[in-house]
């Protein structure tokens, strides 16, 4: 990755498009001719939102459970959000029962909803999240231009009644848009044509068919556009080939990657819509920018990339947020008890919203009214109660929320699904991993879906087919034991020899899943959303502190800043001195420290370094900005490529209990200076720094660590490790 600018890093080049063989992006080749924003006064903001989960009872076809909760997550996003009317948002959805997302109703609500209604200068949005698949492409100067013989695909959840494939084609997609009198056009398209079925504990959004041809109804009805635009069939090439269409494309993977149907353990989403949206309730950003936060936020777990193609520069939806960032919304109101909406949370801390949980209010200008606790969730809907009795009559569909404490059960597990692989092993397997405290071991059920209610890893033995999902050299043996993410990740260094028992692996795995629970439970306490304090961290390489190569603030923070966030490389050269820059902006001392995380799940404090000890050690002062890494005190290098994380930890209170564990660890390993290796009970140094930051309470039923967002703010930065420059 040396050298690599922004925009190759980002993957979405212009020159780029015509060889890689974009995935759902190539549905619609896009060019120079984009709207510019608009000015604040929109005309009118029309979108077209699709989701299927259902699909016909035939070989071809597997269900989806996501793409419905993708359709509520755009659906709530673009009206709380961005502005649009409800009113003006046509859902096409396998829950809908007059609006099934039939070929018909789907071509039929795009001509009548948007190329009817949409004027120059209005804003169209189009989602669609399903099954994508591939058909024959007719037209051989755009097969000869494109260098693929294939036109990608949307399914729809009908069936031709001829026997023909029902797809909506890329061509037809091209054609409906060229329709829009409006040039502020977006597509985002969550599925893909690469693999199909399920991979761990995902499905797949895809379908075989590249060797179909497309029906007779299809390529009729291409021709009455043809007519209606006055376009011949080689202009048509030509302007496929060139380039030219409207808008900007939002695809959710590569051609060669998959689109996860995952599950986030409470609800079913498309990973790609999920953290799409999740970004975008918090952040003011360009295409470019969203695409970059949220390839980091898939990384770890998923193997796609999105891309984008367009003026990517423009914010998404060519529209500046209409509203502040927030965590939760006011859906509606009954007696006294308000639904939420939580789409601003990241599902990695989304089991700690339970009972308990507050909210501050704040009204349409901004200005806090009171307070709310959650009574009760389901996946991403709350039922909230008010605190005081004078709010009731202040609330009002529409209100945000933003967290103002949550609760971390004191017991939190780490969920280890036993897979089908193990087969006569499962039971010892099982055993094993049950003796090993906080692990909650999960049996595999269907096929279909293997772990209903989710899980956080894998344990299974390595075989062929799963061999072949992966890539990339060194893969671990057929036949060895080892561990993988939902999606069927290699877990690195966690696979043993072949032939290994199940008891042995489970074994040497013991340490690894420690350290894995811990820092399951470290992450629980991420609130840079949330924390009202005002703090920053940002990573570069030593002697060039001008170029950051990223970023983390609390949202108190960005709120001053101006303007949208730039985008950040996350790449972190090889061999390379580096460094933190932690930046307090409140006006009292905060304590803090920092905790590194490589890509096998080992924990390393690189701040404090100095041992022993003292609470004044770790503390930043008010408006003071302090450089982690300085290369007299302290060497950061990567020396080997792969991922990386830095959790950064501020309190206003010390981190008293937290200070004496980390103590006793730098004396076991010899150390007055330098980083310290959490090695032995990385649970329990956890739990002290938990204690730290939160008040304990218990009642008959659970004991729970109350985490207040004025108190303190956990930061996470994720890097790839690789050579070469950062940027």
């Amino acid at each position: 990755m040396s050298g690599i600018k922004r925009r190759h890093f980002l993957q979405i080049a212009g020159s780029s498009l015509a060889t890689v063989g974009l995935s759902h992006i190539d549905i619609i080749t896009q060019g120079d001719r984009y709207g510019k924003i608009l000015a604040k006064n929109t005309p009118r903001k029309l979108a077209l939102l699709v989701g299927i989960n259902q699909y016909p009872e035939a070989g071809r076809f597997t269900n989806l459970s996501g793409c419905v909760t993708d359709v509520d997550l755009q659906q709530q996003l673009l009206i709380h959000r961005f502005g649009f009317n409800s009113k003006d948002i046509v859902r096409l959805t396998s829950s809908e029962k007059d609006q099934q997302p039939t070929r018909d109703n789907i071509i039929t609500a795009f001509e009548e909803h948007l190329i009817k209604q949409a004027k120059p200068g209005d804003i169209v949005v189009f989602h669609f999240s399903g099954h994508g698949s591939r058909l024959i492409e007719l037209d051989r100067s755009v097969r000869n231009c494109l260098k693929r013989p294939q036109n990608s695909t949307l399914v729809p959840a009908d069936l031709n009644p001829e026997g023909w494939a029902n797809d909506i084609m890329g061509r037809t997609l091209f054609l409906l848009v060229s329709a829009l009198n409006t040039e502020n056009v977006t597509l985002v398209l969550d599925s893909c044509y690469s693999g199909g079925g399920t991979r761990g504990n995902f499905r797949v959004r895809s379908i075989t068919g590249s060797t179909s041809q497309p029906s007779p109804q299809e390529l009729e009805y291409q021709q009455q556009w043809l007519r209606r635009l006055q376009l011949s069939p080689a202009q048509v090439a030509s302007q496929r080939c060139a380039g030219v269409a409207k808008g900007v494309v939002i695809a959710s993977a590569q051609a060669n990657q998959l689109a996860a149907d995952a599950n986030f353990n409470s609800f079913h989403a498309g990973a790609f819509t999920y953290y799409l949206t999740l970004y975008l309730w918090q952040q003011t950003a360009t295409v470019s920018s969203a695409i970059a936060q949220v390839s980091n936020a898939l990384k770890p777990q998923y193997s796609q990339g999105p891309l984008a193609d367009g003026n990517v520069n423009e914010p998404v939806y060519f529209l500046q947020q209409s509203a502040f960032s927030t965590d939760a919304v006011i859906t509606k109101l009954k007696g006294n008890q308000a639904t939420v909406w939580l789409g601003g949370v990241n599902q990695q801390i989304l089991p700690t919203f339970d009972s308990g949980t507050t909210f501050t209010i704040f009204n349409h200008d901004g200005e806090a009214i009171g307070e709310v606790e959650l009574a009760s969730r389901q996946g991403l809907i709350g039922e909230t109660v008010p605190l005081q009795d004078q709010l009731k009559s202040s609330l009002q569909p529409g209100s945000r929320l933003q967290v103002s404490s949550r609760v971390i059960p004191a017991d939190l597990k780490l969920s280890i699904g036993v897979d089908p692989s193990l087969a006569s092993e499962s039971e010892l397997a099982k055993e094993a991993l049950s003796a090993i405290r906080r692990l909650k071991v999960v049996t595999a059920q269907s096929r279909d879906r293997l772990y209903p209610g989710g899980v956080s890893y894998i344990l299974s033995r390595m075989t062929t087919d799963y061999l072949s999902y992966q890539q990339g050299s060194d893969l671990p043996d057929v036949g060895s034991i080892g561990l993988f993410t939902q999606g069927l990740e290699v877990v690195p260094s966690s696979f043993g020899q072949a032939g290994e028992t199940v008891t042995a692996a489970v074994e040497r795995l013991e340490a690894k899943l420690k350290s894995l629970l811990a820092i399951d439970i470290l992450k629980k306490t991420l609130n840079s959303n949330s924390s009202q304090l005002d703090v920053e961290v940002s990573l570069n390489l030593v002697g060039r502190q001008e170029e950051i190569i990223a970023r983390a603030s609390t949202s108190t923070s960005r709120s001053n800043s101006q303007g949208i966030a730039p985008v950040y490389p996350h790449i972190l050269p090889l061999k390379q001195l580096f460094q933190f820059k932690v930046q307090n902006h409140e006006s009292s001392n905060l304590y803090f420290t920092i905790i590194l995380i490589d890509s096998e799940g080992e924990l390393v404090v690189v701040f404090p370094y100095h041992w022993p000890v003292s609470n004044e050690d770790m503390e930043l002062k008010a408006g003071q900005e302090l450089f982690v890494g300085d290369s007299d005190q302290l060497k950061l290098q990567a020396i080997a490529s792969g991922s990386g994380e830095a959790l950064v930890i501020l309190s206003r209170s010390p981190l008293t209990k937290a200070v004496k564990l980390l103590q006793s660890l730098a004396q076991e390993q010899n150390r007055s200076s330098g980083p310290v290796v959490i090695e032995r009970s990385p649970v329990d140094v956890v739990g002290s720094l938990l204690d730290d930051l939160s008040d304990y309470r218990s009642s008959d039923t659970v004991a729970v660590q109350q985490v207040n967002a004025a108190e303190i703010a956990t930061l996470s930065i994720t890097f790839e490790v690789g050579s070469g420059t950062s940027n």
